[in-house]
Parts: structure tokens; sequence; C-alpha cells
């Protein structure tokens, strides 16, 4: 007579043995017994430990089995050491040098195809996935991103790559592959890139979704035209974590069969193991770990539904997966880089209706003589202004919040400047943990929020009013700073940029200025940054030119004039 085998793992016993319709009725009496068909076993709760037992005896007692092998499925005792990461050898085609680890990520991709680029928030993943297509030449390329990335995406491409990318809208949507067809004089593609958001891949690639009781990947009929595709970029690819969702599944049908698929996060694992099955297998990676059963039961058990993390940080490193910290590549880092994210804003027409009103407060500021009456309308303007910078920062909230998300889920503290009430009070309602320095707290209460975000390591976020927070402190303990407002002059800018940037830091410090785009914030930020050589996400540097010092007026005077100019 063959054994009957019970086998402990990390979640459950797995009871195997010969069909015996005794062995199948004994069994199923005990509690939390299910038979799993794709492994031909039957999985069992350790508690149930006791039933296992008694089933044991009666078994052998009578003759059914000839005996019970007690096994534990434990994890091999190894030093699962990561390699390092390869050498670039090849041209990376880029128009901006990237960094030597940078280039290695490069290589890293060029090598997998299909992987998962983790670097922490602040190393430029971007950079390195545009390098990919560049040094690859896999064009056409799809980025899927979040609605309030796509303006960058196209911006990046063209920065780093030079490479022209388009945005999938209403007004392409049934031509967009003609870009990718036509040639220009070069005799190159109008288009080799194509951004959309995961919103809209329903719209853009998805003809039908056929009638049936149950979601799947066949029940979705997909353009054609996803066919053009040689490779996709998955921007903030944790959003795919779960596979019952339709973007999910829109994600992973035109993945599928990709030569380079590239999926972007600084935080793969939000809440547990599990958030890595469905990346895995919009990568078509999940056989590299056997399949969705034994990732499941080995990488996914116990209470956390996390296990053998050793192992599968091995693993995921071998077969498609790099993170890095800034701390691993400071000699490579500057001290401090800055980096902007241009994003549409959610209140366009408001904006707009404001902008006309500065218009022609402009038209009349120009032909006013009385040096009263002009005094009296620049005060005028400068309010108008200020107005616009509000809208737009009342605009920009939801993109702030996803960028806020993604840097603190992934474990990284962050300082965020903003000036408006209203937009303090949205962030606080979104992230109810996260400590305030505003002029609505009190000095004690300032300091309670300091010492909060430097020394409790689950503080995550402050959230700092420019004018009481800007100045004075000391917020080593983050490596972040995101600007949603920013003061009017290059030297406030740094001011509120060295809460971080200061003594103690241990971590090049990454700034990021969130900008609305065709705003007073572009014409603003270019303007107080006139006289530096400004860093940008990759290559940035810090110089030492001295500011030419001007009135607040005069500043919003100038970003007045270049704004406008031609329509006054």
């Amino acid at each position: 007579m063959r054994p009957m085998y019970y086998t402990l793992t990390p979640n459950c016993y797995k009871v195997s043995f010969t069909y015996h319709p005794l062995l199948v009725k004994c069994i199923r009496r005990i509690p939390s017994a299910n038979y799993r068909a794709d492994g031909h076993f039957w999985e069992v709760d350790p508690k149930d430990e006791w039933y296992l037992k008694a089933m044991e005896e009666w078994a052998v007692r009578c003759h059914l089995v000839g005996s019970v092998c007690w096994n534990k499925d434990e994890e091999p005792v190894e030093s699962y050491e990561v390699p390092p990461m390869p050498e670039l050898t090849v041209p990376h085609n880029m128009t901006l040098e990237p960094y030597e680890y940078q280039k290695q990520g490069i290589a890293y991709a060029l090598q997998k195809k299909r992987c998962i680029m983790g670097d922490e928030p602040g190393l430029g993943k971007t950079a390195q996935a545009i390098g990919t297509m560049t040094a690859s030449g896999a064009w056409p390329c799809l980025v899927v991103c979040p609605a309030s990335l796509k303006v960058n995406w196209m911006r990046e491409f063209k920065k780093f790559g030079g490479v022209t990318a388009i945005i999938l809208d209403d007004s392409n949507r049934q031509v967009w592959q003609e870009y990718w067809k036509i040639k220009n004089m070069k005799g190159e593609p109008m288009a080799k890139v194509f951004i959309t958001n995961y919103e809209s891949l329903k719209k853009f690639f998805v003809k039908r979704i056929k009638n049936q009781s149950r979601f799947t990947l066949k029940s979705i009929e997909f353009d054609e035209r996803i066919n053009l595709f040689r490779s996709i970029i998955i921007d903030e690819s944790h959003k795919c974590k779960s596979s019952k969702t339709q973007q999910s599944k829109f994600v992973q049908g035109i993945a599928k069969g990709k030569e380079f698929v590239l999926e972007l996060t600084g935080t793969p694992v939000v809440n547990n193991n599990t958030d890595l099955i469905q990346q895995l297998n919009i990568m078509d990676r999940l056989e590299d770990f056997g399949g969705y059963t034994k990732f499941q039961e080995r990488y996914c058990a116990g209470e956390n539904q996390s296990s053998h993390l050793k192992e599968l940080n091995f693993y995921l490193n071998k077969f498609c997966f790099f993170r890095r910290q800034k701390k691993d590549v400071l000699k490579w880092l500057p001290d401090k880089t800055r980096v902007t994210i241009v994003t549409e804003i959610d209140n366009m027409k408001e904006y707009r209706e404001a902008e006309k009103d500065v218009i022609k407060y402009l038209r009349d500021f120009k032909e006013a003589d009385d040096e009263k009456l002009q005094r009296a309308m620049r005060g005028a303007i400068m309010v108008k202004m200020g107005i616009l910078k509000q809208i737009s920062s009342r605009g920009k909230i939801a993109s702030a919040v996803e960028f806020i998300h993604n840097t603190i889920d992934g474990g990284e503290k962050l300082i965020v400047f903003c000036f408006l009430k209203e937009v303090v009070k949205e962030l606080k309602e979104e992230f109810r943990d996260a400590v305030t320095v505003t002029g609505d707290d009190d000095d004690k209460a300032k300091q309670r929020s300091v010492d909060a975000f430097q020394q409790d390591p689950d503080c995550k976020l402050i959230i700092l009013n420019y004018r009481s927070g800007g100045t004075g402190l000391t917020l080593t303990a983050a490596s972040n700073v995101l600007f949603i407002e920013f003061p009017w002059t290059y030297s406030d800018c740094c001011q509120a940029e060295d809460r971080a940037h200061r003594n103690g830091q241990k971590n090049a410090v990454t700034c990021t200025y969130l900008l609305g785009m065709d705003t007073i914030d572009e014409y603003m930020y270019e303007l107080i940054q006139t006289k530096k050589d400004i860093a940008n996400g990759v290559t940035g540097t810090v110089d030492n030119v001295e500011e030419k010092k001007v009135s607040k007026s005069e500043m919003i005077m100038d970003v007045a004039a270049k704004m406008f100019k031609g329509k006054i």
C-alpha cells in the first residue's frame, strides 16, 4: 500500500494520497479541508492538525494506507545574496548622459526585457525606462500612466531621448496610428511614443466586452492596433495589483506578446505579497516562480500573506526586478536635485476665466497715464495674479495626492509645501496621520509636529505653509520635498528646500515642483530660475550664482508680461 503524505507549508497542510472513496469521505469531515484540483492535493488549516492525526490512525488501522509521512516545507538555508547589476555595454542613445547606476538599470532592462524598475522615488525610473527604449529601438512604445503624468512623460521623452511622443485624446482617437506610419523629413515616424492613462484604456483599445458571467481576459475584444506596439511602459504599476479590475485586465491584454514590458513603481508591494501576482502576470513572469499556485503557496502564506521574503527577493532580482535606494547610489548623486512635474489642472475653465480678467486689467494698465492710477492698478494686477496662482494650486490637489501616496506608501518620508488653507485642509483629510506647521498651529504644536516627523518612523508626512515652516526648521528625516505651491524668488525656494538639505542629512535631497500645465506656474518657475542651471530629474547640479534682488511686485509684473505677451 502506498503512503499518505502530510506536508506543512507556511499556509496550510498539503494532504495527498492515492484515491480511495473512504479516504475522501474522511477528509471531507475536516472543517477546513479543501481540494485543490490545480495541484491535486487537499489543503487543511494547521489549526485542524488534530483531525489529521486522527485520520492517520484510522487510515493505517483500516489498512487504507501503509503509512503516513509528515514533512515540513522549510525555507532553504541560503544567503540569497543579490548579484551586482550588469554594466551597460551598448550605446544608450539618450540626449542627456545618465548616471552610472541608471546605465546599470538600463542594462538590466535590456537583458530581462520584461521587468519591474522599483527604484526609490527620485532616482530616475522614468529616465531609465526612456533609456531602455532609445538603446533597444523597440518602437513604437505605449506608455500607460496616471492621468496627472501624461504631459510629464511627453516632455521627458523629448528631454531625455529626443523622441516625439503623442498623448492620445479624442482628436486622434481614430488616427493615432498614422503618426507612426507617416515619416518626417528625416525618414523617421512622426511619433514613436503614445501616451494614455489607465482610465482611458477602454476607450482607445477595447472594441467590446463580451457578456459573460465572469469578467476574464478572454471576454475582452481588443482593437487590432495594439499589435503595432513593440513595447509598453506601465508607470505606477501597483495600480494593477488586483487581477479583478478592468484596467488591470486591459493592461494585461495589451502587454501580451510585447518584446519589452517595463513596470515602474516604488511600491510594488502595497499590502502584502499577493500584490505582486498580477504585476508578474502582466509581464508573463509568473511561470518563473512556478506559476500562480506555487507562488501563492510559498510567498503569500501566513497571517500577513507574506512568506519566504529573502527567497522571494532573491528570485525577483534574478528574474525581473531591481530596486536601489538613495543611500545605495550616493556616490553618483548630487547633494540636491530639482525635478519638475507638469500636470493638467482639473479646473482649467475657472482658470481661463480668471486669466481673461487679468488680461483686461493689463490692457487698462498699459493705457493708464496717471502715476497714482498705475500704482493702484499694479496692486490690483498683483491680486489677480495671486488668484491665478491659487486656482492653479486647487487644480493640482489630485495630482499632489497621487504623488504623496506614491512616496509615503513606499516607506519614504515627505515634506510638502503649500500656501492655501484650502489645500492644507484637503491634504489633511486625505492623510489623517500627517502633521502640520501652518499659521493655524501655535509654537508648541509646531514643535510637536517637527519632533514627531524627525523621531517617529511611522510619521511619514509633514505639511508646511512656507511662511510658518520655510525657514529655521530642521527636517532631515526626509530627503524628498514636494512644492504644490512655491515662493516668488529663487532664494526663498532654496530656504524651503534647505529644511531637508542641511547638516544631518544623510541622503541626497530631491525637490519636486508640481507645475500646472499652461498656467502661471510654468512662467513663474522659469523666471525665478533664469540665473541658475537648475537640476533636472537625472543630471542636475547646484551652483552658487547670486540672485539679483528684486521686489515681489516686480517679479509678478515680469511674469504677467511674459505670460500675456502679444495679448495686451
